[in-house]
């Protein structure tokens, strides 16, 4: 569908700077600086932007390996075909706080990257004992300005809101004028220790309500619906809504009905960005009239089965090996 961009050797471009219905207040508040990875698509309206902090998960060996909401569901778009863009903040391709941070530059031939640039980057350090996760957040990048989008970004077909740190003010996402706007909220539902990091702890989901009104779709985890349930519930009701549940599948709720929908059988190589794989093609699916929500969530969970063969983002799939896959494909017995 999309021409991905080519890569742009350009750096310190200053991003373009909408008009602020508060002057003053753009005056008090001026952006950080910018530099874009964008290439032949910053000139065009992105069809699908996501928006919100691509992080830095640092491994027990010392790998640090960049990961979040951001990357995951923005490669997957791009790999579906789609023309995609991401606003993030961060400081990537260098040393920080001891760490060696991978670049973003791997990543321009997919994608338009606009990188606010900060003093760290959200980092992460994940721990697993008995299936469940801890997570530490020593450095966080900061928050993202939203009036750091070029004009033309803000009227992408699909805008996904992927915070993973309180990155996203919500009371900027008002001058937003997507065809369809999606969220996946966990990072609006995450604490920690301020200032310093610490222990990620988990609060319950408190949108405003032109927020919550105007949004088209919105995806948690199973994890995560005991701190969201009414949010879902209520664009649920009016519009869409998916729990996503591991190998048990997910539940798409439209119009105020569930419907359960089965997960395909594959080989696991690693579970990482799942979540993230499944809702880029959720939220591409539910923006075609002639699919209906049951249809869109069996597509977005067969490319979210095909990002578990491989090793991080490589696992995520083309919209031909997707199709190619669901024709033989094999559901996973659902468990009571």
């Amino acid at each position: 569908m999309g021409e991905r961009g080519k890569q742009d050797d350009t750096d310190g471009d200053r991003a373009a700077q909408p008009r602020s219905r508060d002057a003053k207040s753009q005056r008090r508040q001026p952006l950080t600086s910018t530099r874009s990875l964008a290439g032949i698509q910053a000139s065009r309206t992105p069809e699908y932007l996501v928006i919100g902090h691509i992080c830095a998960d640092l491994h027990a060996d010392g790998r640090v390996v960049l990961g979040g909401t951001a990357l995951y569901s923005a490669l997957t778009a791009a790999r579906l075909g789609w023309r995609t863009a991401v606003l993030t903040r961060g400081l990537y391709g260098r040393k920080v706080h001891g760490h060696e941070v991978p670049s973003l530059e791997p990543y321009a031939d997919e994608l338009s990257i606009i990188v606010q640039e900060a003093g760290s980057t959200t980092m992460f350090v994940n721990t697993y004992s008995a299936g469940r996760r801890t997570q530490q957040l020593p450095q966080w990048a900061g928050p993202i300005d939203l009036r750091g989008l070029p004009p033309h970004w803000r009227n992408a077909k699909i805008v996904h809101l992927g915070p993973i740190a309180q990155e996203i003010d919500t009371k900027q996402t008002g001058g937003l004028t997507a065809g369809f706007l999606g969220a996946t909220p966990q990072g609006w539902m995450r604490d920690w220790p301020k200032p310093g990091g610490g222990k990620v702890s988990t609060t319950h989901l408190r949108l405003p309500p032109n927020l919550v009104g105007g949004l088209d779709g919105i995806i948690v985890s199973d994890e995560e619906i005991a701190d969201c349930r009414d949010t879902v519930e209520a664009v649920g009701s009016r519009r869409l809504g998916a729990i996503t549940m591991g190998d048990n599948g997910s539940r798409v709720i439209f119009g105020g009905k569930h419907e359960h929908v089965a997960a395909y059988k594959v080989p696991v190589a690693d579970h990482t960005g799942a979540g993230d794989t499944y809702s880029a093609a959720f939220f591409i699916k539910a923006t075609d009239r002639s699919v209906s929500a049951v249809k869109a969530a069996q597509f977005a969970s067969a490319v979210s089965a095909l990002s578990l063969t491989g090793i991080g983002v490589e696992g995520i799939p083309t919209l031909a090996e997707t199709e190619t896959f669901l024709k033989t494909a094999e559901e996973l017995p659902v468990r009571r």
